[in-house]
């Protein structure tokens, strides 16, 4: 059987630097993620998806398993205190194209079809913040994560 998976392909009007940058700095993925990505990003270090409102919670917790800016991040993917083991894994791929950054974001090893229908909704949300925000400056006006 199959493990699931979710691909999301983006098509955003920024350089793979600034895509990069957005994704890693802490400051600047609160700003359409509600979570700051903290790390180093060095292959082989922590990252943790902090909640953006100060309390410094994590949410999701993970190794940074492959780190080549700006073209390609393996992050593994697991809730804070879960067996390391069982870890989903999320790959962002930056390619160029003139003006534009193709941003593919796989998030694969999930546990079932819930946990991959969970990555789907997520990713859609999060990943259209983020075309909004490098394009326009801002984040969308709402959270798109909160739509029913």
């Amino acid at each position: 059987m199959a493990v699931p998976a979710y691909r999301h392909v983006s098509y955003l009007h920024a350089t793979p630097q600034r895509v990069w940058h957005a994704l890693t700095n802490a400051d600047e993925s609160a700003l359409y993620w509600g979570h700051r990505n903290v790390s180093t990003w060095q292959p082989g270090a922590r990252w943790e998806h902090q909640r953006a409102d100060g309390s410094g919670t994590a949410d999701v917790v993970g190794t940074v398993e492959v780190s080549e800016r700006p073209e390609r991040l393996v992050t593994t993917w697991a809730e804070p205190g879960a067996d390391p083991a069982g870890a989903s894994r999320v790959t962002f791929r930056l390619e160029a194209h003139r003006d534009l950054t193709r941003l593919t974001v796989t998030h694969d090893a999930l546990a079932d079809e819930a946990e991959r229908a969970d990555a789907e909704a997520g990713w859609s949300a999060v990943l259209s913040n983020l075309k909004t925000y490098l394009e326009t400056g801002h984040p969308l006006p709402q959270e798109p994560w909160t739509m029913p």
